[in-house]
């Protein structure tokens, strides 16, 4: 089949389409990669396949073999690169993998749109936004259903030794540290985390973890705001 330009300017806004509706959600949601990340991400992968299949048509026609996966192919490890640039590690957390999955995902998707599968690659487009939505929704209700979480601002003068005893004592309280995020002013800290509460007996769990927390770590506490209680 001879790809016409009408062909090329479908599959190129279906791509977009496609970067639009999985992108936008991770805008919403203040992520590295964004809309327009996923658009270049969805375009790329469809005008790699699109360049493969007119690469299969004009050798074909002078009598050789080639295979118009080929180029393609090299699209699905390849945006892993820029997937792991959206892994952060944050103390003991890591973030950043459900966007790489998107993307990944997106350029699965545009794949599959350069080839001419514009019902698969749209629905495909609508399944990763309602998982990236709605089930998002369904976890943190699950999540909030299994526990209390509090958030924590604390000064300290050693970031390690500091998180290291309050990991240490979070476990002792079945608790765990999410979210750590720490400021440096000249030989201070300033450390903002999450404890996740679980078990039989979280508040009180929570209370006596608050109780130990300043001379465990040898540091003093800021601020603690209790987010949810169950």
């Amino acid at each position: 089949m001879i790809i016409t330009i009408q062909d090329v300017l479908l599959r190129f806004l279906t791509a977009m389409l496609i970067g639009i509706v999985v992108g936008s959600e991770r805008e919403r949601s203040h992520r590295p990669a964004g809309l327009r990340t996923h658009m270049l991400v969805a375009l790329g992968a469809c005008v790699i396949m699109i360049t493969g299949e007119v690469m299969w048509h004009d050798y074909t026609a002078l009598g050789g073999s080639p295979d118009p996966a080929r180029l393609a192919a090299q699209v699905i490890p390849g945006v892993g690169f820029l997937g792991a640039g959206t892994i952060l590690r944050e103390g003991f957390s890591i973030k950043g993998l459900t966007t790489a999955a998107s993307l990944w995902a997106t350029a699965c998707m545009g794949l599959c749109a350069g080839a001419g599968f514009y019902a698969v690659s749209l629905t495909c487009a609508v399944a990763v936004y309602v998982t990236l939505t709605i089930f998002e929704l369904l976890q943190q209700r699950m999540l909030g259903a299994k526990g209390s979480v509090i958030t924590v601002d604390l000064m300290c003068s050693s970031y390690d030794e500091s998180i290291r005893a309050v990991q240490n004592l979070a476990r002792q309280y079945d608790a765990a540290i999410e979210d750590i995020e720490f400021i440096q002013k000249d030989n201070q800290y300033r450390v903002t985390f999450k404890a996740r509460f679980t078990g039989p007996h979280q508040r009180e769990s929570r209370e006596t973890f608050l109780y130990h927390l300043g001379p465990s770590t040898h540091a003093f506490r800021l601020d603690t705001m209790i987010e949810a209680s169950k």
